[in-house]
């Protein structure tokens, strides 16, 4: 995390993709475990968080620049635990993990992007 105002999006962002590559290690492993009996899946909460930590009066430049970074993490939980798919107590629907992955990656990607554009605007105004 830097420390200076010219980059509060980067360290938003950079939230936003741990709490994505951590979805991606989450839903990896349920797919992993598809056929594990008894195994419940589980995913990944973050975009709440920051949605709680942006409300408020103000423009989102104000928000983000009043923001406690330390506050805004991303948890790992288990979905859904008391129902099952199958005789076996699992809960995994390999097509929604595979949907959710697919999802997911995307989410990296656009994240990456917002990321690259961020340093790039740095770079142009350095310049």
């Amino acid at each position: 995390m830097i420390n200076a105002g010219i980059y509060n999006y980067v360290n938003i962002l950079n939230k936003a993709l741990d709490a994505s590559w951590a979805r991606q290690t989450v839903l990896s492993n349920n797919i992993s475990n598809q056929t594990t009996p008894g195994f419940k899946r589980k995913d990944v909460s973050f975009e709440g968080y920051l949605e709680s930590a942006l409300q408020g009066i103000g423009s989102i430049d104000q928000k983000i620049n009043k923001l406690d970074l330390n506050k805004i993490n991303y948890t790992t939980y288990t979905d859904l635990s008391n129902y099952s798919y199958r005789l076996d107590g699992n809960n995994v629907d390999s097509a929604v993990e595979q949907a959710n992955l697919a999802s997911n990656q995307i989410r990296y990607q656009l994240l990456t992007a917002a990321m690259n554009s961020e340093f790039n605007r740095i770079k142009m105004a350095m310049s």
